[in-house]
């Protein structure tokens, strides 16, 4: 809880300065900079089905949703943001596309297609979502045709990327396009990775693959969308504080990005740190 209140207060000052600087572009006659968010939610239960569709009204409110996947260059200087579920579940089919579908929201949803119509092999039973089902094929295909919703793949397995070699990466990323295109008849074009674990290489290979954008759970703001291959995301729940979402939709939470970077190498450098000391010394 104290870390959580921690990251919204940060937040909110990152919010404060975003307004401020934006008031003086505006003093000046100027157009403030494009600026656009992506969400990721994993699952809708139905009892939290309400909080989103609340969610999605202040989405509307303070941004402009766009299909990512075709976004058009932007001419003024108003939010955009757009919506991504990961895992295919069907509460999301039940309790969230009739939300969306009523506010004209469009949506990507990302299948792991050696789990359609299971439950998800990579989460414990114990867990909130533990009793959740992956959507089967015939619904894949349904909302493949749904005119606001993009079928993108999340891999066979939902491995995590930064531990496969070329081959099984290769593997994760192929089969589950190709799946997919079966059943939908649609090209897939999106791929978000499992856990969003990632590498250079593993991006390397998504775009060798054929996919034209790559999803990963970075919360950064997007300034240009058109052409975007690699799309940071900023994870949602629907039962995020009000603040919390809005400062979210606002592109406030970036600023976590820098810290995890930070951490990542200082982590790198305690780690060839503590190699250095292990080694034994050599006779001469």
């Amino acid at each position: 809880m104290l870390t959580r209140l921690a990251k919204l207060l940060i937040s909110l000052a990152v919010a404060m300065v975003d307004w401020l600087s934006a008031a003086v572009v505006r003093l000046f006659g100027g157009r403030p900079a494009p600026r656009c968010v992506v969400l990721y939610y994993h699952a809708i239960r139905p009892e939290l089905r309400s909080r989103f569709a609340w969610q999605m009204d202040v989405l509307k409110r303070l941004t402009l949703p766009i299909d990512i996947e075709s976004a058009e260059p932007v001419t003024d200087g108003r939010r955009r943001s757009a919506v991504t579920f990961d895992d295919g579940f069907v509460s999301v089919v039940e309790n969230a596309l009739p939300e969306l579908a009523a506010r004209g929201i469009p949506c990507i949803i990302f299948v792991p297609s050696g789990c359609i119509g299971h439950r998800p092999s990579w989460i414990e039973e114990s867990h909130d979502d533990g009793e959740e089902l992956v959507a089967d094929a015939a619904v894949v295909r349904s909302l493949a045709e749904q005119p606001l919703v993009r079928i993108g793949s999340h891999s066979v397995s939902h491995p995590n990327f930064r531990r496969l070699d070329d081959d099984r990466a290769r593997a994760e990323l192929m089969e589950s396009k190709q799946e997919l295109e079966r059943i939908t008849g649609r090209e897939v074009r999106s791929f978000s990775f499992p856990h969003g674990a990632h590498t250079q290489r593993s991006l390397e290979l998504a775009k060798q693959c054929g996919y034209t954008q790559v999803h990963t759970i970075e919360p950064v703001q997007l300034g240009s969308v058109v052409g975007q291959f690699k799309v940071g995301r900023v994870k949602v729940e629907p039962h995020d504080w009000p603040l919390e979402f809005r400062l979210k939709v606002l592109g406030a939470y970036r600023w976590m990005v820098r810290v995890s970077a930070f951490k990542r190498e200082l982590r790198n450098l305690l780690r060839g740190a503590r190699t250095e000391v292990a080694q034994p010394e050599r006779s001469a």
